[in-house]
């Protein structure tokens, strides 16, 4: 145990707040929010929405992490006698309980996402809401939009439909025990018991194995960068461990963009105006360029998305070690993702990375402010009204939530970085293998490998670019701040 790391809880809980105040984010519920959810009597039945269905005995499952408890979306598939798949993806209907412009909504619409840092969530919306009235609990009926697809054998999306339906999810599940037992490594987690049920789960891996190879020949990225969690003995912090995805990850991810593909097509289709999730062409291509030669590999002058992922693949195959840190140059060197309202007929410049021109967000209404307002457009569409947004507010909404995204992402680095400072407090003068993660006017970034986290090249960083591997010193901590400072070190 690192003497840093010594009350490690409370120390990131209060530097969470503070990054959450200083970037602008409200970090406590206003006393108007919580006095509208402890009014509720419960959650919202299907008397209170017209024309809904009642799915309440399909097999609907949830893959989710282990500790969740705000249940967005689930899932359920059946072979048709055509040699299609039918693949349901039911999302939970907070919009039933959180009426336009509520106390709730505001506060909402003023974080727009739920904010997950080390120590302390910050969610979206009250608990009461989030992980009960609101989330697909296993067992509970529930009010949810739910997107009806038809995918042929080789991947391709055909008819697709959206509408309301009461919902009970028969298996919470949960992604390390699931991606173990479809790789065979491990028995069928718990509440997989039911043989029917490990059916349907291995027809949803199928389903999504097949929608992600159909991605993947239109150019979708394979990418995988790490992420860690933090690990806490009570209230100390113990370590900062990797995250990395796996097949159950990769089974609701495919499922949640098929899924967000069609309500974008929808609201299009019924002319109604939507707020997308865009990543244009990457800026920096000619840096990616230059990482596919440092390997010996090429990629044409023009940003090609279909090139890239080959490339990525080969890479994958030839040296996984590395690839995560390949996966973050690239990453890095795309640039990040934002939101733009579209008008109807309108064209946006789609999604480099997934290979999608039609893309929105509606699968986590729980966690993110736009898919709540996907879920409000498409339900004045089904209900025959006017758009609740006009084309001036949802352009205003869109730069608000990329501008708030992007704050909550700092949140979350800077208790990350605060985090990894409590583990390296007494490390000064040590030496690390590094990966360069930033390479600008500004500064000059690199990641070490344990834990794995960013800090700031202070010394030896003239001609360092992104994905170049070089050794540092630590030289200064700063846990407060966030700040973790080296300089260029000598290799022996």
């Amino acid at each position: 145990m690192h003497p840093g790391s010594r009350g490690g809880r409370q120390i990131l809980r209060h530097i969470a707040r503070v990054a959450m105040i200083e970037r602008g984010l409200e970090p406590e519920f206003p006393p108007a929010a919580l006095r509208q959810v402890s009014a509720l009597g419960g959650a919202a039945r299907a008397a209170e929405a017209p024309q809904v269905r009642d799915l309440l005995e399909l097999p609907w499952v949830s893959i989710d992490n282990d500790d969740s408890r705000d249940l967005d979306q689930l899932s359920v598939a059946e072979p048709l006698s055509n040699g299609l798949t039918r693949v349901r993806v039911a999302v939970a209907d907070v919009d039933a309980l959180v009426s336009l412009d509520s106390a709730v909504d505001h506060h909402a619409r003023h974080n727009t996402t739920s904010v997950y840092t080390a120590a302390r969530i910050f969610p979206m919306l009250p608990e009461r809401l989030s992980t009960d009235l609101t989330s697909l609990n296993a067992g509970e009926e529930r009010l949810a939009l739910v997107a009806d697809m038809e995918v042929s054998a080789d991947g391709r999306i055909g008819h697709s439909d959206l509408y309301l339906a009461m919902v009970r999810n028969q298996a919470k599940l949960a992604y390390p025990s699931v991606a173990a037992w479809l790789d065979d490594s491990a028995a069928p987690p718990a509440a997989l018991s039911d043989p029917a049920l490990q059916r349907q789960v291995r027809l949803q891996d199928q389903l999504a194995r097949t929608l992600r190879e159909q991605r993947h020949v239109h150019g979708a990225l394979t990418l995988e960068t790490l992420k860690t969690h933090a690990v806490f003995d009570g209230d100390v912090l113990h370590d900062l461990l990797p995250d990395r995805k796996n097949r159950a990850h990769e089974l609701i991810e495919d499922l949640m963009i098929a899924a967000n593909g069609a309500v974008a097509r929808f609201l299009d289709q019924h002319g109604f105006p939507s707020i997308r999730r865009v990543l244009r062409t990457p800026s920096r291509w000619e840096r990616i360029v230059e990482l596919a030669a440092e390997v010996g590999e090429r990629l044409p002058p023009v940003a090609d998305a279909q090139a890239l992922n080959a490339f990525l693949s080969r890479r994958r195959h030839a040296d996984p070690e590395r690839f995560p840190d390949l996966s973050l140059s690239v990453v890095k060197s795309l640039g990040r993702g934002e939101y733009l309202a579209e008008p109807p007929g309108g064209r946006s410049p789609g999604h480099f990375g997934l290979a999608v021109s039609d893309y929105t967000h509606s699968t986590a209404p729980n966690r993110r402010f736009p898919d709540l307002i996907s879920h409000r457009l498409v339900k004045a569409a089904l209900t025959g009204h006017s758009p609740p947004y006009g084309a001036g507010a949802l352009e205003s909404l869109a730069a608000h939530c990329t501008a708030q995204e992007d704050h909550a992402a700092k949140v979350e680095r800077r208790v990350a970085k605060s985090a990894a400072a409590l583990l390296l407090a007494d490390r000064i003068g040590e030496t690390f293998e590094a990966i360069v993660t930033g390479a600008a006017a500004k500064g000059t970034w690199v990641r070490i490998v344990h834990p794995a986290v960013e800090g700031r090249l202070m010394r030896g960083f003239e001609g360092a670019d992104i994905g170049q591997h070089v050794r540092v010193r630590l030289v200064r901590v700063d846990i407060e701040r966030g700040y973790i400072d080296f300089e260029k070190a000598r290799r022996p």
